[in-house]
């Protein structure tokens, strides 16, 4: 096998099918096809019409990958897929066709967790990933804050989400707003053109909170609090002033996200902090990060937009690691986990 390993990653936990193909921490191919309008009209994710999707993309999508890297599936040292978390159907559509591919070409497939892929693909921006590091993931499911020794070995959660993620926030704040789905960019273009002038609460942010949730997230208030500002505004017949209302609530996301994560590296002694995830996209969030961590010394690795959702460049990246690593592969009856364990790497 080579000293870098040529991977194929495939990802379809929620509605992208994405396939990307990595050499070592370098992207030849990132393939996605996005159900995203299918769902729009429902102001989110249909699980049913997601796995549909999969089932008609994942195929010309894996050729279009190949494609774009000049490979064939015989070229390839392994297979990995997203196992887990994710929907259930949508997972099992990409695990079946890996599946498929592993016993057809006869190489080493991995099922791997689509937390620590987002953890991963940083590794196709910034070079090779050395641990510590303190990771924070916001996605439309997922809120966590992680610390991350050795991407081959597994990871430690902190913190997470006790109800709504920050991406589902902003998808729900952006349907009040009268904002296409999904809602992080256009809250993002929005909050540009506005300012910051009503003041949301942050969640889990008193100093009793902090107490037993110090790392934890919680967005469902926030949510609340915006819906309940829109309505008066409504009731009082005065005019809502969206940019400012998306300035307002992207503020307090991003004030709250940023905090924990810098309380988190400095709390564990660590020098790096990774972002990824949909919401890692967020321009907010990435400025107000990088102008906190500066204070303190702190390292922030996020990649490029188009890597923090959901793709299969990321699957591939983590993929890769393993390989180099010496991980063993997964064994072929392994399951789709829509509840995996955030401290598994992979199964």
């Amino acid at each position: 096998m080579r000293d870098e390993p040529l991977v194929l990653g495939i990802e379809t936990s929620c509605d992208e099918t994405g396939v990307g193909i990595v050499r070592g921490h370098t992207l030849l191919a990132d393939a996605l096809a996005s159900s995203v309008d299918e769902h729009a009209r429902f102001g989110g994710v249909v699980p049913e019409v997601a796995s549909r999707a999969h089932l008609e993309a994942l195929v010309p999508t894996i050729n279009r990958a190949l494609d774009d890297a000049g490979v064939k599936l015989a070229d390839l040292d392994a297979i990995a897929v997203t196992a887990g978390p994710g929907l259930a159907g949508a997972l099992l559509v990409g695990v079946a066709g890996a599946k498929g591919l592993a016993l057809a070409t006869e190489k080493p497939i991995f099922g791997v967790n689509h937390l620590a892929a987002h953890v991963a693909v940083d590794t196709l921006e910034h070079g090779p990933f050395t641990g510590p590091a303190i990771a924070l993931l916001v996605s439309g499911g997922h809120s966590s804050l992680l610390r991350v020794d050795d991407l081959s070995a597994g990871v430690t959660p902190m913190g997470a989400t006790i109800d709504d993620a920050a991406g589902e926030a902003f998808d729900k704040v952006a349907r009040l707003l009268g904002m296409p789905f999904p809602g992080g960019p256009p809250i993002d273009r929005a909050a540009r053109e506005g300012e910051a002038t009503v003041s949301f609460p942050r969640g889990l942010t008193t100093a009793r909170d902090l107490q037993s949730h110090r790392f934890d997230f919680s967005f469902s208030g926030l949510k609340t609090a915006v819906a309940r500002w829109v309505e008066a505004r409504e009731r009082d017949g005065s005019p809502v002033p969206v940019n400012d209302v998306a300035a307002s609530f992207q503020e307090a996301v991003c004030d709250v996200l940023t905090m924990k994560a810098i309380d988190a590296c400095r709390h564990a002694g660590v020098q790096t902090l990774v972002i990824g995830g949909g919401v890692a996209a967020n321009s907010r969030l990435r400025a107000m990060a990088q102008e906190r961590a500066a204070k303190h010394g702190i390292t922030v690795r996020v990649p490029r937009p188009k890597l923090c959702t959901d793709n299969g460049a990321m699957v591939a990246a983590l993929g890769s690691h393993l390989v180099a690593a010496g991980r063993r592969p997964s064994k072929l009856d392994f399951p789709a986990d829509s509840a995996m364990s955030l401290s598994l790497i992979g199964v």
